[in-house]
């Protein structure tokens, strides 16, 4: 949920800093997730002031020029080239001085600079208001009133106000909260001041020409609907500061009538929904239809109704689904020249169901199905008829029409002073607990020397019984203020982190969910397999040759089962194994924990609708790479090394630690155990992941905000070259901007010479806190190419 701290500020004065009133919510229970300061104009006017034309004379090199000297308060007038056709002496403009960056309406800002113009200086820039936001039209320079004085910044001569945006993770059981109002409410109750509510004290209607009655069939579903008819409005574009106050909270602006209902629900929290009066005749019927009646919503889709669910219709024809989504023909639109206004009451439940079943999730019934104030349908209807005659004029044509058969009465609950203190944990004075419990809006209706009788305003709808108000007396008392007790009796277990049979079970878990199988070994195995029979555990009294010796490796166990399903015609596998490997060192016995990959053969099986293809390298490194992004194993440096098992190979150290080697296995190798197909094989060293994973530190990095940019690269490289190469030197050379390197295309072939190969790089960029402009883009890419020719002896591929 977005709330607007200008917008807060009607309810509520209070000195304190948009920081402070986020803390002060987090703590009171209303979680502030982000705190965003938001400009109603890009930029803000930053940089701009009031200047005075003192001279305006033609340029002397070009014919639509003028240059001018223009006073801005400094002492020292600034020379402008202007290109406007209604510059002139004397006149009271805004400038733009040199540094300024300037926000267009159109194509993106640019920063004012001391330049040159047809051989004249300029020192700033006179602006019209499309050139910084503040309008549309480009016809010439903004001229402003002569009373303006000079100097004065743009933004305090224009009134324009920084806003603050909170995002507060609402709990669903804080329905109360779920608007300005109701935030505005918890504010006063913690900082013990009141509240400013909207004046509604000019409402009365202007004739009572066009009354619609309304008759309620389903009063449980709808318990309380007020309305009125508002005769004669113009249905145009909101006014700025509409559109500027839903724009805040990101509530698109439609139209001015549309637009003071969504205004009002999310300044008091009561929906309200606008109809056009003409399209609903001569009554409304709150009704249920029967099962399959076709209703066509707002988004033009047409739905099956349920026979449960509540309507709004002219007694045949259904016109909007009752708190969820109004309907096509109802609606208001640019003719509509007369409202039937809704501000109702109606069944949580009941919109609950109906918004689920029909998929729609809509700010009405978001605040419909936690429950809403049915106390506050009058005074939200009031308002939103009095800013619907300001902003599209027309008259109030009925008295309000309230059907309230059945008032809901406030909640009585009973308070005991020792339960209150044994909940929180500690004695409050009993005037604190009073002071708060009035504060919060909850009646004292009585008092004995044990407790309290209260009654619970209906908008808190969550404060039904004794805990309920104890936690309320707590948020606003303030958790942190509980102190923790000098003993806690507890009974601790201690387990070790990380927990290697959760671990192993993640990882175990994701391969097989990629399509690998799990293998299980013996641990006994033949002496030949042995990889230095110096430190190889000989068993004392073998069972036979090939079970004479423990397992220095997992990879001849798993070759062992590919060739087994090779025999058997089933040769495309995945396999992985968890496994304990011996050996023995300076005369004790080790032991430690391995997880081995094998890949080999197709990657999918034969099918008619898909080519077969033969497993690679790279899918090996895939699914590496996914096991350590899965333990979130970060810093490592990736390179190649040397050893009999492998074809070729690379692994992954951890400083001076290697944690996972992986390549294509050597042909010697898969000659011993006659295996005939490629195989690709990893072995992971699970113990020195471990303890990787050990000392990982997970910090929270927030999303940014600004999109990265990318660009391409072509490189003509030495063959013995490789990406890793590349990517390390790129990320040093650059490390405060270039997030990311990826290689998309190598070629190598006759258009290159024999000794090289083309690398396709892309390289993304990012400024957290700003866009990044193309000459910061350019500076990086000519430092990288720079470092590239200099350091690899590459040529760039144009």
């Amino acid at each position: 949920m977005k709330i607007s701290y200008n917008w807060l500020s009607q309810f509520i004065h209070t000195e304190r800093t948009p920081e402070e009133i986020s803390q002060i919510l987090t703590a009171i229970g209303l979680e502030v997730e982000s705190l965003e300061k938001v400009q109603s104009i890009p930029g803000g006017l930053e940089g701009l002031v009031v200047g005075f034309v003192k001279e305006c004379v033609q340029h002397p090199n070009a014919d639509r020029l003028r240059v001018t000297k223009v006073d801005v308060g400094k002492g020292e007038d600034l020379q402008v080239v202007c290109g406007a056709p209604n510059v002139a002496a004397g006149q009271h403009v805004i400038v733009a001085t040199v540094g300024t960056t300037v926000y267009p309406n159109e194509g993106e800002p640019f920063k004012i600079n001391k330049s040159k113009i047809r051989g004249e200086v300029s020192e700033g820039m006179i602006c019209a208001e499309d050139e910084i936001g503040l309008g549309g039209s480009h016809a010439g320079i903004m001229v402003l009133d002569s009373s303006a004085r000079i100097g004065t910044p743009a933004k305090e001569y224009f009134n324009i106000k920084d806003d603050y945006l909170f995002e507060i993770g609402l709990t669903p059981n804080r329905a109360d909260a779920a608007s300005h109002l109701g935030v505005a409410r918890d504010l006063a109750a913690y900082l013990r001041t009141s509240l400013t509510l909207p004046d509604v004290s000019a409402f009365r209607p202007d004739n009572l020409d066009r009354p619609i009655p309304v008759i309620v069939e389903n009063e449980i579903a709808c318990p309380r609907y007020t309305s009125i008819t508002i005769s004669g409005v113009k249905v145009t574009e909101s006014p700025d500061w509409l559109k500027e106050k839903l724009n805040i909270i990101g509530v698109r602006s439609i139209n001015n009538i549309v637009d003071v209902t969504n205004y009002v629900l999310h300044e008091l929290g009561q929906p309200l929904h606008a109809f056009d009066a003409d399209a609903i005749g001569g009554k409304v019927v709150v009704k249920n239809f029967p099962d399959g009646t076709l209703f066509t919503t707002l988004d033009e889709t047409e739905r099956k109704l349920s026979s449960d669910d509540l309507m709004i219709s002219n007694g045949e024809t259904p016109l909007c689904i009752a708190g969820v989504f109004g309907g096509l023909t109802s609606g208001v639109k640019e003719s509509t020249t007369n409202i039937f206004l809704e501000s109702a009451y109606f069944n949580a439940v009941a919109v609950r169901k109906t918004s689920k079943r029909h998929s729609l999730k809509t700010d009405a019934s978001f605040r419909y199905e936690r429950g809403t104030d049915p106390e506050i349908t009058v005074f939200a209807l009031k308002r939103a008829a009095l800013l619907i005659k300001e902003i599209a004029g027309g008259q109030i044509s009925s008295e309000i029409s309230d059907f309230y058969p059945s008032p809901v009465a406030p909640f009585e609950v009973s308070v005991n002073y020792k339960n209150v203190n044994r909940l929180i944990g500690e004695a409050i004075e009993l005037n604190t607990i009073k002071e708060i419990i009035t504060a919060l809006g909850i009646e004292i209706k009585a008092e004995t020397t044990d407790g309290l009788t209260l009654s619970v305003p209906t908008y808190k709808v969550d404060v039904t019984r004794e805990v309920d108000v104890v936690e309320e007396i707590l948020r606003i008392y303030g958790y942190n203020k509980i102190e923790i007790p000098a003993q806690i009796r507890a009974s601790l277990n201690y387990a070790v982190k990380p927990d290697k049979e959760l671990v192993m079970n993640q990882v175990a878990d994701m391969l097989s969910s990629n399509g690998f199988s799990e293998i299980l070994s013996n641990s006994l195995t033949k002496s030949s397999y042995a990889e230095n029979p110096e430190t190889a555990v000989k068993i004392i009294n073998p069972l036979s040759s090939d079970l004479d010796t423990m397992r220095q490796s997992l990879l001849f166990s798993g070759l062992e089962a590919i060739a087994y399903n090779q025999n058997r015609r089933n040769a495309d596998l995945k396999l992985y194994e968890f496994g304990k490997i011996y050996s023995l060192v300076n005369g004790s016995y080790v032991e430690g924990q391995r997880l081995s990959i094998f890949i080999t053969g197709n990657q999918l099986a034969q099918q008619w609708n898909h080519t077969r293809k033969q497993v690679s390298f790279y899918d090996l490194k895939a699914a590496v790479d996914a096991i350590i992004k899965r333990l979130n194993v970060t810093g490592l440096l990736q390179d190649g090394f040397e050893n009999k098992d492998f074809q070729q190979a690379q692994q992954y150290r951890k400083g001076d630690k290697v944690l996972v080697q992986f390549g294509i296995l050597s042909r010697s190798v898969l000659k011993k155990l006659d295996v005939e197909k490629e195989v690709f094989y990893a072995d992971f060293d699970w113990d020195a992941i471990l303890k990787a994973i050990r000392k990982n530190k997970i910090t929270y990095q927030e999303v940014a905000k600004i999109p990265a940019v990318r660009r391409d690269l072509s490189l003509s490289i030495n063959k013995q070259i490789t990406f890793n190469q590349l990517q390390q030197l790129a990320l040093k050379a650059e490390k405060a901007l270039l997030k990311e390197v990826n290689v998309f295309d190598v070629y190598e072939g006759d258009k290159l010479p024999a000794d090289k190969k083309s690398y396709a790089l892309s390289f993304l960029l990012q400024d957290e806190e700003k866009t990044l402009t193309d000459k910061q883009i350019d500076s990086v890419m000519s430092k990288l190419i720079t470092i590239f020719e200099k350091e690899l002896g590459a040529e760039i591929r144009k």
